[in-house]
Parts: C-alpha cells; structure tokens; sequence
C-alpha cells in the first residue's frame, strides 16, 4: 500500500471501455524519510477523492481486486481517502 497526495486529474478522451466510471487521478507518493523524490504516478478512484486529499492506494492485482473487475486495465486504486497519520 501506499500513502500518497491527490496532485491532479488526469482527462482522457479516448480509454479502454472498462475504465468507463472511473476517474484517473496523478498521486504523489509521501516519503516519510528524509528522501521525497518518489515518482508520481496515476491511480484509477471510484470513492470520490479530491486534489489535496492524502489517500492509500493499492497496487498490482490487489487493485483490480478492490474494484472487483478482473477485466479492468489498472495497476493502482485509490482505496481509502486519510484523515491523519501519525509518524
């Protein structure tokens, strides 16, 4: 899992269709170390997050388990919006 900030959307005209009510959002990842150069990525959301929200995202094949869909084209999912972490 991961712990990442919502820095943007990402619009795409053409995708394949099993993405279809899905929103594409770009994550920042937060390094809790002294090294936060960790590159963005995009994260597939059906729970409604925002920009500026800290979310957990899952990757891999758990993240097509969390949408359910196996025939959907993903390799992380938004599946938590954070409200605190404590270090």
């Amino acid at each position: 899992m991961i712990v990442g900030n919502v820095i943007g959307n990402v619009w795409a005209t053409r995708k394949d269709e099993n993405l279809n009510g899905l929103k594409l959002l770009v994550i920042k990842p937060l390094d809790y170390s002294s090294n936060n150069d960790l590159p963005t990525f995009v994260a597939a959301d059906s729970i409604g997050a925002g920009i500026g929200e800290t979310v957990l995202v899952v990757n891999g094949s758990s993240a097509r388990m969390a949408l359910g869909r196996k025939d959907v084209p993903i390799d992380a999912m938004v599946v938590g919006i954070i409200d605190v972490v404590d270090v």
